[in-house]
Formats: C-alpha cells, sequence, structure tokens
C-alpha cells in the first residue's frame, strides 16, 4: 500500500500532527492529488545543501507545477471541485513565487513531510522502519526514530517493573504485619499463666520462623529488585542523554546553522516540525522516568532497606540525571523561530516570532508565560553566557512593544509568541575610546528574549532565554552596505560555540567565494561562476595580470580586504563595489542575469579579447570597475578613423538612475550598432522577452489631451537608419563615446555628457527625427572649427543686406 494511502488511515493525534506538515509551503490538495507521482521521486539522492543538485530540484519543481496546472484544466467546470481548482491554481502560483528562485527549499519541505508521514505510520503499525523503505526519509531520522523505540520499550519495561516492585513491597509489609502480629500472640502467651501452653508456643514459634524466612527472602527479592530496576534506569538515563545530545547539540544547533546562513541567502524552509516531535518525545520520556523516580523514592521511604557493603546508591545521581536532562531540554527549547532583521534600522518597526518546542507537552500553556525582549551589547552578551544573572535586567536601549504572552495552537501544537510590531527608539552605543576603535556599522548587539514559567503544577521552576543572531543597529539607509557586510561576515564565519560575536578576522578565498555566490544566488536567481568568482578574486587581491589558470583559492582575505580598504585606485572597498553590483542586478537586471545574459564580471582586457574574435556588432554587458553600481555595454565596431581596422567601444556604465528611466532591454533594442549578444547569439533571441511595448502614440491623446512621448536611447553619431555595425563619430577617446542625457537642456553639437539617452516627442508629426537624421547625414559632419561662413547679423537683422 502506498505511503500516503496509509497516511490517511492515521487518527487522532497522529492524524493532527500529520496534517501540521502540510500548508501554504505545501498544500495538502497537492500531496493528494500527486501521491504516486511525489513518492515515485528520488528524494534521498537529492541533497538540499548541495547546489550542484538546483538544476534537478528546478526540473522537478516545473515538472510538479505543470501538473498541477494540468490538474486544474482537467477539472473544468464542476461546482463541487470548485474549491479545489482554485486551491490548486493559488498552489501552482505559490510555487513559482516560493520556490522559484531556490528549488531545493522544495526539496526539503517535502522531504520533510514525507519523513513525517513514514514516523507517524511506523507508530500506527508498531514495526521498526525498513532501511531504503521511504527514500524520503533521512537516514539521520531513521536512527533517531529507532532509538525513540528503544527508549519507549526501556520505560515501558521500567515502569512494569516498578508495579512489580510495588506489588511485591506491599505484599512485604502485610506479610511482616503478620509477623508482628505473631510476635504480639507470642510473647502475650509466654506472659500468660495459662497451664499447659507449651504446645500453643512451640506452634507459635514454627509460624514465626515460617514467616521471617519467607519474610527474608522477600526482603532479598526486594532489595535486588531495587539494585536491577536502578540499573535499567541508569542505563535507560544513557540512551536518554545520547539521544537528547543527538537532538539537541546535532539537530536543533544544525537548524539553527542553516536560520543563520538563510540570512545570506542559503535555502531554509524553516520548519520545526519534526524537532518539536522529536523534543515532546523526549519531554514525554523523561517526564514519565523522572515519575518513576519519584515513586522509587517514594517506596524506599516507605519502606528503607540497607544496600549491600560495597554497593553504590544510584537513586541520587539517577534523579539529579534526569532533572538535569528536563532542564536542559526546557532551556534549549526556547528559540527565535524568526529572527529579527541584522541590519535594524533606529525608529523602525521589527518583528520576530519566539517559541517554545515543548510547551504543549508539558502544559507550559495553562498559565501563558510573558516573554520580554530588551537590546543587548555584546559586552553583555559575553558576561551573560558566563552566568551573570544580574545582566539579565540589563540593556543598552529601549525597545517598544517589547513584552507579550506566549499562545497556544491546539491544532498544531505550537507554544509561541510573535512580536509584530517592536521597535527600537533608543541605543547606547560602546565607548569610542581606546585603541580598537571600530565603526558604528561594525558594532554588534543583540536581540535577548527571556521569560518564566513552571512546570509540574509549580514543582520546577524554568528562567530561560536565548539570543538573536547578532544585530547591527544603523541610523541612516547609507550605513546598510557596511552593516549588511557585518551580519553577512558574522554568519558566514562565527565558529560552533564562540564567544559572542567573535569571529576570525581572515579567512580563506573559497570560504569568501561561497558566501558571494550564495548571497547573489538568492537575490539575483543567478549563480557566480568560476569565471566570475576568478574576476572578483583578481578584484579584492589586486591582481592584474592575464593568468587565467592562477589559483586563488587557498589565499587569505582579511576583514579589512572585504570592507576597509578601498580598492587600487579606487575610492570604495570591494564590498561596497559587490553590493552595488548586487543591488543593481536584483533590482533592474534579475531577468537577464538568471538567463545568462549578461557577462557582468569580466575585465575590460579580457572582454576585448571575446570581442576582437568576434563579428562587428558582437557586444557583452559587463559590470563597470570605476562607477560602483554600473553596468556598461562593449561592442566591436570597425575604427571610423581607420576603416580597415576595429575597436573594442565601451558605453559610458548605465546605474539605477538611467534605468528608472529606460530598462536595459528598450536601450539595447535602440542601439542598432548592437547585433549579437556575445558569443553570436541576436539580440531580439536575448533581449525581446524584456522589451517594453512599443506605444502607438499615433493619434492617442492622453485624458488631458496631450500626445504621449517616449525615451529612446542613442548614441552621437549613430544614425537610427537600420544598423550597419557602426562606432561612433570620430571623439579623442574611443573607449568612452560621448552621450547626452535625458533630463539635460536640449543638447547641442558641443555637448558631451555622460548619458547615453536622448528625449524626444514621439508623436509629434511636425518633426519626424528620422528624416531630419538622413537629411543631416546626406549634407555631411558640421565642423566647429570652421566659422568663417557664420554671418551673425544676418541673423540678427534678416531681411537687411550686409555691410
Amino acid at each position: 500500500m502506498a505511503l500516503w494511502a496509509k497516511a490517511q488511515q492515521l487518527q487522532g493525534e497522529a492524524f493532527r500532527q500529520m496534517q501540521g506538515v502540510y500548508g501554504v509551503h505545501f498544500p495538502i490538495e497537492v500531496r493528494h492529488y500527486f501521491a504516486n507521482w511525489i513518492e515515485e521521486q528520488p528524494w534521498a539522492n537529492l541533497d538540499e545543501e548541495n547546489m550542484q543538485h538546483e538544476r534537478y530540484a528546478r526540473s522537478t519543481l516545473e515538472q510538479l507545477i505543470n501538473m498541477v496546472i494540468s490538474k486544474t484544466d482537467d477539472i473544468g467546470t464542476d461546482d463541487n471541485m470548485f474549491l479545489v481548482k482554485l486551491k490548486l491554481q493559488e498552489s501552482a502560483q505559490q510555487f513559482r513565487e516560493m520556490y522559484g528562485q531556490n528549488p531545493l527549499n522544495l526539496v526539503r519541505v517535502i522531504k520533510n513531510c514525507l519523513s513525517t508521514e513514514m514516523r507517524l505510520v511506523q507508530q500506527l503499525e508498531g514495526g521498526e522502519p525498513a532501511i531504503g523503505q521511504m527514500n524520503g526519509q533521512p537516514d539521520g531520522s531513521r536512527m533517531i526514530a529507532q532509538q525513540f523505540d528503544i527508549l519507549q520499550k526501556c520505560t515501558q519495561e521500567t515502569e512494569t517493573d516498578l508495579k512489580q516492585l510495588q506489588h511485591k513491597q506491599e505484599s512485604f509489609i502485610i506479610q511482616y504485619q503478620d509477623s508482628l502480629k505473631i510476635n504480639s500472640q507470642l510473647q502475650t502467651l509466654q506472659n500468660s499463666a495459662v497451664l499447659n501452653k507449651g504446645d500453643a508456643e512451640q506452634k507459635l514459634k514454627r509460624q514465626k520462623e515460617a514467616v521471617d524466612l519467607q519474610l527474608s527472602q522477600k526482603a532479598q527479592d526486594l532489595l535486588q529488585l531495587r539494585l536491577t530496576l536502578a540499573e535499567k534506569h541508569n542505563e535507560t538515563f544513557k540512551r536518554l542523554s545520547t539521544l537528547q545530545r543527538k537532538v539537541l547539540d546535532n539537530e536543533l544547533i544544525d537548524w539553527k546553522r542553516r536560520q543563520q546562513l538563510a540570512g545570506n541567502g542559503a535555502p531554509f524552509d524553516g520548519s520545526l516540525e519534526m524537532l518539536q516531535q522529536w523534543c515532546e518525545a523526549l519531554a514525554e520520556l523523561i517526564w514519565n522516568n523522572r515519575q518513576q523516580i519519584k515513586k522509587v523514592e517514594l517506596l524506599r521511604a516507605q519502606l528503607p532497606i540497607d544496600l549491600p557493603p560495597n554497593t553504590q546508591d544510584l537513586l541520587p545521581h539517577l534523579n539529579t540525571t534526569i532533572t538535569g536532562l528536563l532542564s536542559s531540554l526546557v532551556t534549549s527549547t526556547f528559540i527565535i523561530e524568526k529572527q529579527p532583521p541584522q541590519v535594524l534600522k533606529k525608529d523602525s518597526r521589527f518583528a520576530s516570532t519566539v517559541r517554545l518546542l515543548v510547551g504543549g507537552k508539558l502544559n507550559v500553556h495553562m498559565n501563558p508565560p510573558q516573554v520580554k525582549a530588551t537590546i543587548i551589547s555584546e559586552y553583555q552578551a559575553r558576561s551573560l553566557l558566563k552566568n551573570d544573572k544580574n545582566l539579565k535586567s540589563e540593556s543598552c536601549g529601549e525597545i517598544l512593544n517589547n513584552t507579550g504572552s506566549m499562545e497556544f495552537t491546539q491544532s498544531t501544537g505550537q507554544l509561541a509568541v510573535a512580536f509584530r510590531n517592536m521597535q527600537l527608539k533608543r541605543i547606547k552605543r560602546a565607548d569610542r575610546k581606546g585603541t580598537e576603535v571600530r565603526a558604528v556599522t561594525e558594532e554588534k548587539f543583540s536581540i535577548l528574549f527571556q521569560s518564566q514559567f513552571s512546570v509540574g503544577g509549580g514543582e520546577l521552576v524554568f528562567q530561560v532565554w536565548t539570543l538573536s543572531l547578532p544585530v547591527i543597529v544603523t541610523v541612516h539607509g547609507n550605513q546598510e552596505c557596511n552593516a549588511l557586510a557585518t551580519a553577512l561576515w558574522d554568519n558566514q564565519f562565527a565558529e560552533p560555540g564562540r564567544e559572542p560575536f567573535r569571529v576570525p578576522d581572515a579567512i580563506l578565498w573559497s570560504q569568501l567565494a561561497e558566501m558571494l555566490t550564495c548571497k547573489f544566488l538568492s537575490s539575483t536567481g543567478g549563480f557566480l561562476t568560476q569565471d566570475n568568482l576568478y574576476y572578483l578574486a583578481q578584484k579584492i587581491f589586486g591582481f592584474l595580470g592575464d593568468n587565467y589558470n592562477q589559483d586563488f583559492s587557498a589565499h587569505k582575505v582579511t576583514w579589512s580586504q572585504f570592507n576597509k580598504e578601498t580598492l587600487q585606485g579606487r575610492n570604495f572597498t570591494f564590498w561596497e563595489w559587490f553590493y552595488a553590483v548586487l543591488k543593481l542586478t536584483k533590482e533592474h537586471l534579475r531577468g537577464p542575469w538568471s538567463d545568462g545574459s549578461i557577462m557582468g564580471f569580466v575585465s575590460k582586457i579580457r572582454a576585448q579579447e571575446w570581442l576582437m574574435s568576434k563579428p562587428n556588432g558582437t557586444f557583452l554587458l559587463r559590470f563597470s570597475d570605476s562607477e560602483i553600481g554600473g553596468v556598461t555595454i562593449a561592442w566591436v565596431a570597425n575604427d571610423p578613423n581607420n576603416p580597415s581596422e576595429r575597436q573594442v567601444w565601451n558605453l559610458a556604465p548605465f546605474t539605477a538612475k538611467d534605468f528608472s528611466i529606460r530598462g536595459l532591454a528598450d536601450r539595447i533594442r535602440d542601439l542598432n550598432n548592437l547585433k549579437y549578444l556575445y558569443p553570436e547569439k541576436p539580440k531580439e533571441e536575448a533581449f525581446e522577452k524584456y522589451w517594453t511595448a512599443m506605444n502607438d502614440t499615433e493619434n492617442k491623446l492622453t485624458r488631458d489631451g496631450y500626445v504621449g512621448s517616449e525615451l529612446v536611447s542613442r548614441i552621437p553619431g549613430m544614425s537610427t537608419l537600420p544598423p550597419q555595425a557602426e562606432a561612433p563619430m570620430n571623439y579623442d577617446n574611443p573607449q568612452t563615446p560621448q552621450l547626452m542625457g535625458p533630463t539635460s537642456p536640449a543638447p547641442s553639437i558641443y555637448d558631451t555628457g555622460p548619458s547615453s539617452v536622448q528625449s524626444y516627442d514621439a508623436g509629434n508629426s511636425a518633426v519626424d527625427m528620422e528624416h531630419e537624421d538622413s537629411l543631416l547625414n546626406m549634407i555631411g559632419d558640421y565642423n566647429p572649427d570652421d566659422i568663417s561662413q557664420i554671418n551673425v547679423n544676418e541673423l540678427l537683422y534678416p531681411g537687411q543686406s550686409a555691410n
């Protein structure tokens, strides 16, 4: 029977747990209608952390979306299926939006869903999971499930032994009372003056001997049962401790690490369902075993029995161990499900969500705890981890709306509090004096969340707290770039168990390249190739050579090289340059970059080498070395001064300001001398899908009665007649053709402005720009140095003859 068919047979709490893993991220309707296809996919062979599997994941995503769309078409207009059709249509759209950039996230989500189903079905069937039976269940999850099964059996066994111990102890006490009764009768008989009491006395003595012998044997049995039970508890607690370390120190820490890397753009679905199930199972096992220990203590108090010489009493150790396990579990599972923004602007609103993974199982929600958020400095965070409890009442700033009650959601079993409208009103920065003076964008803070609640009817009181990822506080938008650099460096290179918030000052280039690739991919939807990374390595290390096979992977990069020292011959750092390129690509070039239509990270020299081997009119797009946040177009054409020679021309860089006026694709369409995108793709094939539809302004008026107009990019000296892969007019520097600006005054023949866009009225029939340009081209170029033919008086006094 298929897994989904078995999952539908789940009942009660198990069915609710199964429902809980589905939602907006992966609707249960999709699971239902495509169950066979989902279970046939090789999920176990896909590693959601391996970017090499991204291509296959994207193909799987597209296949699923197409199947969902096809299913909605098949449903038709059946009224009974109308809501299902709407849900599937919505799901297809959501899949594109949620997983289009990172399809590996879908792999993670589906694997988690299948793993949860398999675990619940196996619990229902009462059998051990067969290795490889479900491709979607990771080996680690199977091992944890197996350990839970073993511990549940151990706990059931000790529960049975404890009941047997209690029964035997009760039997011993009853028989001991019989022994006391016989003793009392014998004593009374011996003190009495009854004649012929010898036979009766002997009979009572024989009864007493028999009972005492039985009591001695039962006492020995009780002692042995106690020792055996203690040994079994000790073994169970060792297993519990090992499993808890695996869940908390491995799985939960791994989840936190993935959450941290998600701040740099790494794939992360954020699901805590499996972890919560594991933690709740641990809580139940620990609580049941603790109750057993308490019952053993009670039985010992009722009937003390001395241990044999040289025998260790394990009970105190067991009590301490199980209470410590519970304390560790509760404090470790008080976590931040949604981190506050790591670049936090003063006076801006921000949100965060805190969750207690074992809150439902331990009935903490019966008296909902209050959670408080404060902001503390890096120094205060260090002191807090050194158990300076006084620091919990300190802060270095003021946060509004910083308290909330944890709420329990019955359907999911989640106990959490969502802070939706926090606002940082005040911040106290560290003293700027001293030898190590850091910029404000390098100063790290943290949001401290803390709470207190009781467990077991007030028997145990826990004070819990957790720290957010480092937060960099800014007061102005222009600090965002450098603040983000601090956050990214910390997220990527923080070492496990570090002292807050220390990070290495130098790392390998290969590590930095991984971070840059991840951030660029998540922001723009396109990878950085090895050629891109080689160019970036040359840039940060200041290498200008042409040895394209040089290996930089073992080179060290310091924080100063990354974002403190300016690049050679520039007034900006490597990160400032990279961030501007990333921002430009994300906001204006995302589509062409994802398509591979933008070469981007390539030097001017290498671009010239590539283009010179191609026909005239071949062009490529590269990010400017000199203009921060600029992209330039380089193309090959004949040299107007020497038609037999060819040159590579570089258009003055376009910035975000230019693209807010007219997009890149439209500008490329305007420039007729650009014919083939390097190496040989027609520009229409690469960019036509991004072109803006041409405005049909003829005979069309706006509501105010005006004729519409449009902007067109042109290069001075280039005709708008059909393309001939021409070079610009003869300028002093062929590498920087002069351009005219769209918002500047009407350009004259002397203008040498830095922009290539010229605005003209496309709807004014009195001015036919193409006709005018063609006439000018027929007349020939005007020479501004030839002024001998100018007659100013003729212009000032028309109709009068010149003197």
